[in-house]
Parts: C-alpha cells; structure tokens; sequence
C-alpha cells in the first residue's frame, strides 16, 4: 500500500497533550539529579556532577535515534532477549499506533520513552562523581544504553520481552531504570575503586533539596506518564507516587531524628527518593494503602543498604546502589505482593491477576526472577564494560591522583561551580563615596587568588590605601 492510500489515525488531542507534558517532565529530571549529586559531592567537583548528567541526555538521545528506540520497542521483533533495527534512525516511526498503547502514536511514544533511556545513565554515574574521566564516561554512556538499558528494556516492554512473556508487571520502569542503574553503579564504583581523603559531607545542601523538589515534580510525568493517556489509571499513579514519597521521607527523618536527634534535610531528601523509587514498579497496579507500605519499606530497606556500603567497603559517593539498586529491587517485590486487578483496569483495557493479597501466588516469584535477572545482567555487563574500558590507551576510567585533589571541575572542565570576589572599598568619611581599590576573583576551594583589571599602580594604590589617613577608609568585603 502506497503512503498517499493509507488511513490516518486520528488520536484524543488530550493524550497526545499529556504524553508531550509528561515528557517534559522526565526531562526536567535530568539537571535535577544534576543538582541533587552537585550539591552531595565537594565544592570542587560541584560542576562536573551538572555536566555529566546534562551529557547523559545528549549521548543517549543521539543512541535512541541510531538504533536504541529500534532495539527496544521494534514491533517486528521476535526474539525474546533484543529487538531488531527496522526503525533504526526512526525509520517508519510516525503516526502508526505505538507499540505501547493504540492510544497515541509511536513518535510520541517514541519521544517519551527516550527521556527515560536518557535518565537512567545519568543515575548510574553518580558513583563515579570526583574520580572519573568524563571522556570514558561519555563513551560508556553509549555503550552502557546499547548493551544493559536496551536489553533489560526490551525484556520488560519490548515486543516479545522475557520478562513480560512470563507476565512480569513493571508499570515505570523499577527494572529497567532503578535496578539497571543501582546495580551498575556498584560496579563502576568497584572498578575505580575509593575516592582520595576523608571528609565527603554534602556541600550545599540547597542543591540536594532544589534536586530532589525537581525529580520529585519530574516524577508525576514518570509515573503518571507511563499510563500513556491521561486517564483514571494515571490520576492514581501521581496519588500513589506522592504518598510514597512523603511516607519515604518522613520515614528516613525519623530514623535519622531517632539516631542523631537531628531533623536531617539529607535524609529527609533520600528518603524522599527512596520512596518515588520503590513505587515506581508498582505505582499502575497498586492503590493508596499499599503505597503508603511501599514508602515505609522501601526507605527503611535503602538507609539499611546507605550504612552497609562502609562495612562492604567501596565508595558509592552518591548511594546510587544503595537507593536506587535496592529500592527498585524492593519495590518490584513489593509489586508481586500489593498488585490489584481493579487498579490496572482503571484505564479499561489492562487486565492482570494481581499478587499476594488477591491469592495469586505466582506473582511473587516472577517478580523476585525479572529483578533478579536484571541485577545481574546490569552488574556483569557493565563491570565487563569497564574493565575492558580501563585496559585501553587513552580510556583509563580515573583521573590521576593529583587532578582529584585538585577537582574535576578546573582538570575536566575548566571553569568552577563557584567563584569568590574580594573586593578592597575606600569609602570617604566625608561624602560617603565608595570606590573599587582592589578586586581579587578566587576559585571557592583554591588556595591562591588571582586579582585581575588591576594595574601596578592600582595595586600600589591599595597598599597606600591601606597605610595612610587619607579620608577614604578602606573596608574589604568577600562576596561570593
């Protein structure tokens, strides 16, 4: 049939609107865990945690365009491990009805799911974060989305997956985004081994909070999006991802209050993300109660796995495994037991035979086999990676031991997250008039400053300033 004789499918406006609006939202994501690792690592590496995530939207989208969309979502594929590349370059990728709902149309769906192939390396780098080479990284991210998320994807959405032959149910993506991502971290954490120096405490926390208010706004379109219309169905996914993430939160501030008799703002945002990660899974197949459960569980089992990583010893410097490793593999569990069938049908066309609390035993142990299977197939694929990576000229994953203590944001980028002005201000006793003497501009972290615009004479004229009674007093102000 020739393209000018086939039948336009005409879509409700207000789901293609939805899907639009929720991927925007997914990308909003993005620079929020950008800010959430900024603001954890130290000042000297505070710009460099914001570039690789913003990198990891740019690599992957370019990946999902030559061939990542093809190999998850081919609808002509009949293997049950990868797709094929029939719409490699988005070949044939238009207004047909998509693969994941006849509801919208596969450039929507297409456009949507690439904002989540995009985020999930972001996650897994973070346990890279002031020791790793952005240039391998860069490489990796392509490698990583091609060989662990393409697959993993595939097995749970694709069109003859595994994992959703054998009926595995994953509304948003607990398997192939949190568990693929965590459990890679741990294996990038391993291979580069442990950060130079002692003292790792957050550096702004602001950044921590300003990260986690975006993901947890991102995470309406990740959760709700993922319903593919706008419909009841998607109304209770946002219910029940918020609940669980205020359920997480407060969970982890009162362990944390219960320990060190402090309302943490750190445990009050981990516990926060615990909770949006654990229900991620579940959140189209469970209701409002159970999510409340989820929220609980699912951070109570991530602050366990936080204080395991210093008696396993490595060095996750942003609890990537810890959060989201464990709080996917926990929620996906958590799936197999609190699944409901009327849930799933609120969108009128999903049928399932729910899990533990609606006597459907099997639920359980499918579930524990998808997650399982993706941990590993992630942790194995990507230290292979790696190490294969390492042993190359010129891809060598750590920086050398000098350029960590001096930060990756001057060695890898070369500009500073932060930067300090000290200024020399004579003020006349008389009028009030203020003027410039001398402005110094220091990187926040560094141990020498650096004037510039300034003259010999200028400086001499500071020093003279300093010294003498003339009715210009000087005042030093430090702004940063």
């Amino acid at each position: 049939m020739d393209n000018a004789d086939k039948v336009v499918k005409v879509y409700e406006p207000g789901n293609i609107s939805f899907i639009i609006f929720s991927m925007a939202l997914v990308w909003l994501m993005i620079p929020g865990i950008g800010y959430f690792y900024s603001g954890m690592a130290r000042e000297k590496n505070a710009l460099s945690l914001i570039m690789c995530s913003v990198l990891s939207l740019v690599v992957v989208s370019v990946q999902w365009f030559i061939w990542g969309y093809s190999l998850t979502f081919s609808k002509t594929a009949t293997s049950p491990v990868i797709g094929n590349l029939d719409n490699a370059f988005f070949r044939s990728v238009l207004g047909e009805p998509s693969i994941g709902s006849d509801k919208i149309p596969d450039i929507i769906f297409c456009a949507f799911q690439g904002m989540f192939a995009a985020l999930t390396p972001a996650l897994a780098i973070g346990s890279a974060a002031e020791r790793g080479r952005l240039l391998p990284m860069i490489i990796f991210m392509f490698i990583w989305s091609t060989l662990v998320y393409d697959f993993v994807a595939y097995a749970a959405w694709g069109a003859n997956g595994w994992s959703g032959k054998l009926g595995a149910l994953d509304f948003a993506g607990g398997t192939p985004v949190h568990i693929t991502s965590g459990f890679s971290s741990l294996a990038y954490a391993i291979i580069l081994g442990k950060r130079h120096g002692q003292d790792f405490k957050p550096h702004n926390m602001s950044n921590v909070v300003l990260g986690t208010a975006l993901l947890w706004f991102g995470w309406f379109g990740f959760n709700g999006g993922s319903a593919l219309a706008g419909n009841t169905r998607a109304a209770m996914a946002c219910l029940v991802t918020n609940l669980s993430a205020c359920m997480g939160a407060i969970t982890w501030m009162c362990i944390d209050y219960r320990v060190h008799r402090k309302f943490s703002a750190l445990g009050f945002c981990s516990g926060a993300v615990a909770g949006l990660v654990a229900i991620t899974p579940g959140s189209g197949f469970m209701g409002p109660a159970p999510a409340v459960a989820v929220g609980f569980l699912g951070s109570v089992s991530c602050y366990i796995a936080v204080h395991m990583k210093h008696r396993m010893r490595y060095d996750d410097s942003m609890d990537v495994f810890a959060v989201h490793g464990i709080g996917g593999y926990v929620g996906s569990i958590l799936t197999g037991i609190f699944a409901e069938p009327y849930i799933a049908a609120l969108d009128g066309s999903t049928h399932i035979d729910g899990g533990w609390i609606n006597g459907h035993w099997i639920q359980l142990p499918i579930q524990l086999a998808e997650a399982t299977a993706g941990a590993a197939w992630s942790f194995v694929v990507t230290y292979i990676i790696l190490y294969i990576m390492n042993h190359i000229p010129g891809l060598s994953l750590r920086v050398d031991h000098q350029v960590e203590i001096d930060g990756l944001d001057v060695a890898e980028i070369g500009e500073m997250a932060y930067y300090q002005v000290n200024k020399v201000i004579s003020v006349h006793t008389n009028t009030g008039e203020q003027r410039i003497v001398i402005e110094e501009v220091k990187d926040v972290g560094s141990e020498f400053s650096v004037s510039e615009g300034m003259t010999t004479v200028e400086r001499g004229m500071s020093n003279n300033s300093a010294s003498s009674s003339s009715p210009h007093s000087p005042h030093t102000l430090n702004n940063p």
